[in-house]
């Protein structure tokens, strides 16, 4: 099994450079957004481990939001951030974009303060590459070239499976597990065997896996003595917390809504302040330390909670734990996406982002809040940012194809099937 990770490479821009950087991302992209796999500057295409990427200029206009509260709004500078979600670890994607795209993201972060051409641009991105808090995988495993070739595989099988015939499920099966073979043999079709799971990985997952249940217990009388407290200074905020949820500037809505829908799957990328106290900084860092540890042991196979149209997502800290920075990749449009939010799992929107200022008012961390669903999504739709360049491997598939094509390499391969199985399968053709 090939995991999977992710890198967050975050710089500031170099004053006046924000404009020429909005032309050379315009200059990657097929469509508003969309980019262009084989674009001069970074041809996303020719890196096979590569799922989803995108860049995205994150400024600090919500900033503004801490005055509502009498504090002082801090100035910070416009980022740009470098984001993908890849096979293997996310150091080796890194070298592998360097070593065949170096002079292209040479280029892009020329943009940045500080950076220097004739550097180690590795050693650049590393030293930029944000930790994350919390990170999302679909399928743990299910590798681009394995989504890839398992597309190719409902595709041949498809033409080939007959439209009306009088055989029966089982002669029907031998024959197109026939043609496969004729054409692995043909070298117009592969299905490649997973690789080995890497050992590291292995024993890193196993340490994850009994490390955070012990610190757990190991704190948990400390908490049990603090827990009256901590109830009080959570209600005591909750009851007083600031709503700060607008309708959307029509114009902004429209420039989130014209890089939207231009394939089966979308982007999302929202940035916000944190609520000012340590307090809130320890609780939501606390909270995304539990929603990783699910999700990297629990959610692994295809839902996170009751959510099934994620591909990836992360969760990551800006400017000192001040600004948490969320993106995902989902399936079916952006009005589903926070619908589907809304109606299975608005608990776990509140107990992440009730921390996030300005969030819909909440009662013991997870009820309120989403639940409201119009000042929920004038808020999300407020917090989000227009993505430049958004990159994704296989365009026009679904979670639920790849799923569905999954089944039919598996059908294909198991050496015995009843009628009943048989004709199961042929229907997913």
């Amino acid at each position: 099994m090939t995991p999977q990770s992710q890198f967050t490479v975050v710089a500031p821009l170099a004053k006046g450079r924000e404009i020429s950087l909005r032309t050379l991302l315009d200059s990657m992209n097929a469509t508003p957004g969309m980019a262009d796999s084989h674009n001069q500057v970074l041809p996303f295409a020719r890196f096979q481990q590569l799922h989803f990427a995108r860049l995205v200029l994150l400024d600090d206009a919500l900033q503004v939001d801490l005055e509502t509260l009498g504090l002082p709004r801090p100035r910070l500078p416009t980022y740009l951030a470098f984001m993908g979600d890849c096979d293997g670890t996310a150091g080796d994607c890194l070298a592998d974009l360097v070593q065949h795209a170096g002079d292209g993201l040479r280029r892009i972060f020329a943009h940045c303060a500080g950076f220097d051409a004739t550097a180690d641009l590795l050693g650049w991105m590393l030293a930029h590459d944000r930790p994350i808090a919390a990170r999302y995988v679909n399928w743990l495993g299910r590798s681009v070239q394995q989504i890839q070739q398992e597309s190719a595989l409902q595709r041949a099988l498809s033409a080939r499976l007959p439209r009306s015939s009088t055989a029966d499920a089982q002669t029907v099966r031998r024959a197109l597990q026939s043609v496969v073979q004729t054409e692995i043999q043909a070298g117009r079709l592969t299905l490649t065997p997973p690789p080995p799971t890497p050992l590291a990985w292995c024993l890193g997952q196993l340490l994850h896996l009994l490390a955070v249940p012990l610190v757990g217990l190991a704190l948990l009388p400390l908490l049990v003595v603090l827990s009256p407290w901590l109830v009080y200074q959570l209600r005591s905020r909750e009851e007083t917390d600031v709503e700060i949820c607008p309708r959307p500037n029509p114009d902004d809505l429209q420039a989130l809504q014209d890089l939207e829908d231009f394939d089966a799957s979308n982007q999302y990328t929202a940035l916000g302040a944190v609520k000012p106290g340590l307090f809130r900084r320890w609780l939501v860092t606390l909270l995304l330390l539990l929603i990783d540890y699910a999700c990297r042991h629990v959610f692994t196979r295809g839902h996170l909670a009751r959510v099934q149209t994620i591909h990836f997502a992360r969760w990551v800290f800006l400017d000192d734990k001040s600004r948490v920075l969320f993106t995902s990749n989902y399936d079916g449009s952006h009005q589903g996406y926070m619908d589907d939010f809304i109606n299975k799992v608005a608990w776990g929107l509140n107990l992440v982002f009730s921390n996030g200022l300005g969030w819909p008012r909440t009662r013991w961390l997870i009820l309120g809040g989403a639940r409201q669903e119009q000042v929920f999504k004038y808020y999300q739709r407020r917090h989000q940012v227009p993505t430049q360049v958004w990159y994704k491997a296989y365009p026009g598939l679904t979670l639920a194809d790849m799923q569905r094509n999954q089944r039919i390499r598996e059908g294909l391969q198991r050496p015995h099937m009843t009628d009943a199985q048989a004709l199961a399968w042929l229907r997913l053709l």
